[in-house]
């Protein structure tokens, strides 16, 4: 199995406007630029996203990388103006979402 990281695209109700696949990686990460996930939100006319990305270990628990990008994409769409609503780490049938735990919060 490998790591997809992806962008969902949200209109002004959000709702999915759109969805982009922002990397593959190998079993054990996934390289993410966070040029090519707000490229993708700017080209989609996006107000708003969610990005998501599995784990093939089969553990939800988010990786200290895994935090560092949360907190980057974050600060990078608080200053473009396209909130990041969540980051979903999915395993399985589960998931952990930064936004319930409250590791995300809307500036």
């Amino acid at each position: 199995m490998r790591e997809h990281f992806v962008a969902l695209f949200l209109d002004a109700r959000k709702r999915v406007a759109g969805f982009y696949v922002v990397a593959t990686g190998g079993a054990a990460s996934c390289p993410v630029a966070a040029r090519e996930v707000f490229q993708g939100a700017i080209l989609a006319g996006a107000l708003s996203l969610v990005v998501a990305h599995n784990h093939p270990s089969g553990s939800v628990e988010p990786s200290a990388e895994d935090r560092a990008l949360t907190r980057q994409l974050s600060n990078d769409g608080t200053l473009l103006g396209i909130p990041v609503l969540d980051h979903l780490i999915i395993a399985g049938d589960e998931f952990y979402s930064f936004r319930d735990k409250g590791e995300l919060s809307l500036a």
